[in-house]
């Protein structure tokens, strides 16, 4: 049984966030613990099939000496690892520990494991915002489609000579369909209700979703209008030039609401092979999808890339366990991801909803978080209202942690490093 001796800080959740958050615990002199669920750290990567990936450059994702072989999940799961082994965080993790309910008791955290109860005073929530894989509500008939998230499609093989219908209009569906190409389904559907922003490309995402220009606007002054303005003026003609501006969504990309998502090369070179609706799927009778628009498609496998929803379901306090969306988790924050629900609870995950590198936001979110919990931060609770992306966080949170936030480490030495980090080399571990 673990013994009862209040910690200054507990997280939840062993993947990449978990991690860092327990290392810079450390590094702040914290008495910290890390709880997961699993028998192994690595979070949404340890359950993954091995064909996805990061939707950013491989050098965007590994940080200092921290080698990443690749950006596929096999390689993340290995980075994920090398940070417990680099570090000797292991002593500092609980694995096989799910937290079945988390309560503040007006003095501390209590935390239900199988283990026994661990109390603490902060309670750092990295559990991610993609916890359960959404799968829309559809009536389904004596259903003989076989159906697939994105996140349980273990064998992309089962797609070769199949009709298929993707369903989504973000990452996942793009993937997805991506994938229908490479493995060589016979017919593709694509229906989406709503769509997402890319970059049509022809290079491959591991090129193509590359940062490190965003950064240098960031860094160089730019206001979020001005950015925008950039992205569209390289966007739209690379939508007209792939001839997709069929799927052009009908907002204009703002870093502040929107991901910028890499293109998908065999997507966009068969994209006429493509069959679209623009709807969503009603029902599933026998081996026949059933569209909003009466459409019915003959269809061997179903394929939903409708992405995932919060699970704060272990949380006592029903305005946290309710949460679904992280759009609602970050209204519900101040200062990107303190709380405005309960007292010394924090949300990483909120930081990294946006255009980044996850690792990159973890670091500047954990050291402002254990420097807030050292009383070296002024974390407020103001609600910020939209994403704040990459290097922005540094600049947000510089004015709010000079605890981390030195004169000689200031917004000028991020700057400097944005602006002058070769495009081949990681950032390093700060």
């Amino acid at each position: 049984m673990l013994r009862e001796r209040l910690l200054d800080v507990a997280i939840v959740g062993g993947g990449i966030a978990g991690v860092i958050h327990l290392y810079y615990a450390r590094q702040a002199g914290l008495d910290a613990l890390l709880l997961e669920r699993q028998d192994g750290v690595g979070g949404l990567w340890r359950e993954l099939p091995a064909w996805q990936d990061i939707q950013i450059s491989p050098v965007d994702w590994a940080l200092g000496d921290l080698h990443l072989a690749g950006p596929m999940q096999p390689q993340i799961l290995a980075n994920i690892q090398a940070w417990v082994e680099r570090f000797a965080l292991a002593d500092g993790i609980r694995l096989a520990s799910p937290v079945r309910r988390a309560r503040h008791t007006g003095t501390c955290w209590e935390l239900d494991t199988p283990q026994g109860l661990v109390r603490s005073r902060h309670l750092v929530a990295a559990t991610g915002g993609h916890n359960l894989p959404v799968m829309p509500e559809v009536q389904r008939r004596n259903a003989t489609v076989r159906e697939r998230h994105s996140s349980t499609l273990r064998e992309p093989a089962e797609l070769a000579g199949r009709d298929v219908v993707v369903v989504g209009g973000g990452a996942s569906a793009f993937d997805l369909l991506d994938l229908c190409f490479e493995h060589h389904a016979r017919r593709i559907v694509w229906v989406y209700r709503g769509l997402r922003w890319f970059m049509p490309t022809s290079k491959p995402k591991a090129i193509a979703g590359s940062v490190r220009s965003y950064a240098k606007m960031q860094a160089s002054g730019m206001t979020a209008a001005q950015q925008n303005a950039a992205i569209r003026a390289d966007i739209l003609p690379r939508y007209q030039k792939f001839g997709i501006h069929a799927i052009q969504p009908p907002l204009p990309i703002d870093v502040l609401r929107d991901q910028l998502i890499p293109g998908r090369p065999r997507m966009l070179a068969n994209f006429q092979a493509v069959e679209r609706h623009a709807g969503s799927v009603l029902a599933i009778e026998g081996q026949q999808v059933l569209l909003s628009d009466r459409t019915r498609l003959d269809a061997d496998l179903l394929l939903w890339g409708t992405g995932y929803a919060v699970d704060l379901a272990y949380f006592e306090a029903l305005q946290l366990s309710g949460i679904r969306g992280i759009n609602q988790l970050g209204s519900r924050c101040g200062s990107i991801f303190r709380s405005l629900d309960a007292p010394d609870l924090y949300f990483p995950s909120v930081g990294l909803d946006g255009i980044g590198a996850a690792p990159w936001a973890n670091v500047l979110v954990a050291r402002s978080i254990m420097s807030h919990i050292r009383g070296t931060a002024r974390l407020d609770m103001e609600p910020v209202g939209h994403k704040i992306n990459h290097f922005d966080i540094a600049r947000y949170l510089a004015q709010r942690d000079p605890g981390s936030y030195t004169e000689a480490r200031g917004w000028d030495f991020y700057r400097d490093l944005a602006l002058n980090t070769p495009d081949d080399a990681p950032y390093p571990i700060l």
